[in-house]
């Protein structure tokens, strides 16, 4: 699972999280687990930066499973949608 924030007025990526960062992968975690991981942190980084809203974007995957999964973690982190 990989997550980014990203600045399309710009064309700029300006963070990223995926499941295979260090912090999460050395966790040993299921893979709903792994993706709540990776919502919290990227919720994280964005407050870092300062962004409170964003959009989210399935890439065509359905809103169900690890999706849903990071999308939720997202939000309980601070992410408004």
């Amino acid at each position: 699972m990989s997550v980014q924030l990203v600045d399309d007025s710009q064309g700029r990526v300006l963070a990223g999280v995926s499941s295979l960062t260090p912090a999460i992968r050395d966790k040993k975690l299921g893979r709903m687990e792994v993706c709540k991981e990776v919502g919290r942190m990227i919720a994280v980084r964005a407050k870092e930066l300062r962004i409170g809203k964003v959009v989210f974007d399935r890439a065509g995957y359905r809103y169900h499973g690890r999706v849903k999964a990071v999308a939720e973690a997202a939000r309980e982190g601070g992410l408004k949608f």
